[in-house]
């Protein structure tokens, strides 16, 4: 099973995003310390954040190692390729943004990122799901 030289670029950049979400982990030993105050919500969406990055990340590199093994072509064949990737960034960083502020104990606007980000995947794990299906 060989990676085309995008995927293998993808790949690439993803592990490089394995140091933010490290960073991630370490503010969260902080937060659970109590050195950085945050309310029960915002530590929970911090936590969320944190899982999510994590383990969209895997489940990308996966998504990787398959979308060159179907016969998706054009705009599909990046979807397929991207839409788990980008739905790490935007879940992960939907948690994050929607939680900011001093004392939030609701979610802001950036909430939709969120929304975005799981709309992101259901199309990336679709696409890949049945491009391996029908190949």
């Amino acid at each position: 099973m060989e990676l085309t030289e995008a995927s293998r670029m993808i790949a690439g950049a993803i592990l490089i995003t394995v140091v933010t979400i490290e960073f991630g982990g370490w503010f969260l030993t902080k937060i659970a310390s109590g050195d950085v105050p945050m309310t029960d919500f915002q530590k929970s969406f911090a936590r969320a954040g944190h899982g999510h990055a994590g383990v969209l990340v895997i489940l990308s590199l996966v998504g990787l190692l398959y979308v060159d093994q179907t016969s998706l072509t054009g705009p599909l064949l990046w979807l397929g390729r991207l839409g788990i990737p980008v739905a790490a960034v935007l879940m992960s960083g939907g948690f994050f943004a929607a939680s900011a502020g001093r004392n939030r104990t609701k979610p802001n606007k950036f909430i939709a990122m969120l929304f975005a980000g799981a709309a992101s995947l259901a199309a990336g794990v679709l696409t890949l799901g049945i491009g391996l299906l029908t190949t």
